[in-house]
């Protein structure tokens, strides 16, 4: 089984248990503070990885790492993952506990790439037509290659809007190549 279905059924267990004890919304704020640590830690990263360092080591280090810092329920559930060897998956299935939270609150994450940073003003209206677009919550986050020459790129999940000149200088070196120009 990949990594992924697995991650993905420890994080939807997760997600079950923080609603039996009404407390997502806590949980989702400590997971991403245990995605931060172990992003920022390669050396944690490689414990955790390595099959060849006991389970036990690796309890001792997680349970050093987030002792009182996340809710107990977060640290037991890693506890059992590390348990069942499972240890490497402890990341992926942080990562994607996070993707099942704002799938269940129905939020969105959208990408706008820009040749310069747009302003709050223009972050904001676009935020709001992307959410009026696609009816759901949108964390839009801009990025900045100005390579583009102007203009956007928006992508939300699978769909993309090219907006940029460079897109347009594309589409249009693409048509007189098509033409035979």
């Amino acid at each position: 089984m990949s990594v992924f279905k697995v991650a993905s059924r420890y994080a939807k267990s997760l997600i079950d248990l923080s609603k039996e004890h009404n407390n997502l919304d806590e949980v989702k704020a400590d997971m991403e503070d245990v995605i931060a640590v172990i992003k920022s830690n390669t050396e944690l990263q490689a414990v955790l990885n390595n099959p060849i360092i006991k389970t036990e080591k690796k309890l001792a280090i997680l349970k050093a790492l987030f002792q009182d810092k996340v809710k107990p329920e977060i640290l037991d559930f890693f506890c059992i993952m590390v348990n069942k060897g499972r240890a490497e998956i402890v990341y992926p299935t942080a990562v994607e506990f996070i993707r099942e939270y704002n799938e269940v609150k129905g939020i969105v994450h959208a990408v706008v790439t820009s040749a310069a940073p747009l302003s709050e003003t223009s972050l904001s209206a676009l935020k709001q037509e992307i959410a009026n677009q696609i009816n759901a919550t949108v964390q839009l986050t801009n990025k900045v290659d100005k390579s583009l020459i102007g203009g956007f790129v928006v992508k939300v999940g699978d769909r993309q809007i090219d907006a940029s000149i460079l897109g347009k200088l594309n589409k249009l070196e693409r048509h007189f190549e098509n033409q035979g120009v």
